[in-house]
């Protein structure tokens, strides 16, 4: 099985002691089995620079804040045109905003244009709950919106992403930083085996346990395989 790793970073973060560069991360990859990690870093251009290196393994979404207003749209407009990303990252907590406010849409539009996904962090308050994103779903039905970490690590937020995730077919839950390996299965049987996309979070977790939290959550072999492995692939084009 050639694993598809939908969440990983690059960059040095003091606040937790992790680093990685891109040549660490291809070491890991081909450790644990992982052919094609999806990477977002601040600034992009470390993502671009790592993409250009590694062209087979690495694929880019960009970083975005809306805060930056039509200068946030032209990043999305250079990263997938020129520089071939594949999808789009926000992350409500860092930049303080929520994901039903009308500061998102225009990059919602953007993502609707190109047909690309928005990875966003899922599962800190205030910013970053499931029901915000729930609304944002009824907004904007046909732009796919990956819940990172599904919740997180707080029972009540991993639960309210599965069930926002049943309300709305255009929500994806990703697994990375989620402690509870049999939410994972729950997931599947209640959002459905086409929904639910393997995660690492590296450098703040890694394939590991992360790959292993996926193996033990209870799945049958064809149902690891396409959290694995086969839904990214389709949600991302590869």
């Amino acid at each position: 099985m050639n694993i598809i790793d939908s969440h990983t970073h690059l960059g040095t973060f003091p606040l937790f002691n992790v680093s990685m560069d891109s040549a660490e991360m291809i070491s890991i990859m081909n450790q644990y089995g992982i052919k094609i990690s999806v990477v977002f870093s601040l600034p992009n251009e470390l993502t671009l620079d790592a993409v250009k290196k590694y062209p087979e393994r690495l694929i880019g979404l960009v970083w975005i804040n809306p805060h930056e207003g039509n200068l946030a749209l032209q990043k999305v407009d250079r990263a997938i045109n020129e520089w071939g990303f594949k999808g789009i990252k926000m992350h409500p907590l860092l930049d303080s905003f929520l994901p039903d406010q009308e500061i998102v849409y225009p990059v919602m539009e953007r993502a609707r244009k190109y047909r690309v996904p928005i990875l966003f962090h899922c599962g800190h308050p205030p910013w970053s709950l499931p029901w915000h994103f729930s609304n944002l779903a009824e907004v904007y039905p046909d732009v796919t919106i990956i819940l990172g970490h599904m919740g997180h690590g707080h029972i009540v937020y991993i639960n309210g992403s599965i069930d926002v995730a049943r309300k709305h077919e255009n929500i994806i839950l990703e697994t990375s930083a989620m402690p509870m390996h049999r939410k994972i299965k729950e997931a599947v049987e209640k959002v459905g085996e086409d929904r639910v996309i393997y995660g690492s979070d590296m450098p703040f977790g890694h394939p590991s346990f992360e790959i292993r939290k996926v193996e033990v959550s209870g799945l049958s072999e064809k149902q690891i395989e396409m959290v694995l492995s086969v839904n990214a692939r389709k949600i991302f084009r590869l």
